[in-house]
């Protein structure tokens, strides 16, 4: 037999109560903080090896920033680039570099630009895949071209295994 589950807050003021087991509550992937600094830490070197001054960001499955990484000389808005990105990136499940193409050819799906005041619609975001599932996003920003942020984010991808997500 079920043991009631009292999920929200506001359910359990109301006095309901749902059964459910602990077996049965959703498994949530989770990406853990070393894994997110290694990855931003990865894209960063990449990108100050190549001589950018970037900044780079990993958001977990919900869109929260995990870690944010400023490169010494990167310009203050790269950093809100970057978070934006990853956002971007994890929210619409494909790179960020795919969308702002689409949107520059198709005149009719430029609102998307719009859709939401954290997304941003330039290259340098990638989804953080592990098998089927997204646990995050990681976003550059702060290179001269959304190609060569995007570069940088797939080195911290591939520094922790994470789905080798294609070149463009």
């Amino acid at each position: 037999m079920n043991k009631p589950c009292v999920l929200p807050l506001s359910i359990a003021l109301l006095g309901l109560a749902l059964p459910c087991s602990a077996a049965e509550l959703p498994k949530v992937p989770v990406l853990p903080l070393e894994q997110a600094r290694t990855a931003a830490t990865a894209a960063l070197i990449k990108c100050q090896g190549e001589g950018y001054k970037v900044s780079v960001a990993v958001v977990d499955q919900s869109g929260v920033t995990r870690i944010l990484l400023r490169g010494d000389g990167a310009a203050p808005h790269t950093a809100d680039s970057s978070v934006r990105k990853a956002y971007t990136a994890n929210s619409m499940r494909d790179s960020t570099q795919k969308f702002a193409e689409m949107i520059a050819k198709n005149p009719e799906v430029q609102g998307l630009r719009d859709i939401n005041p954290s997304m941003l619609f330039l290259g340098g975001g990638l989804p953080i895949r592990f098998g089927d599932e997204i646990v995050g996003g990681i976003g550059v920003g702060g290179a001269p071209g959304g190609k060569l942020d995007e570069n940088c984010a797939r080195a911290g991808l591939e520094s922790i295994g994470a789905y080798p997500y294609p070149a463009q």
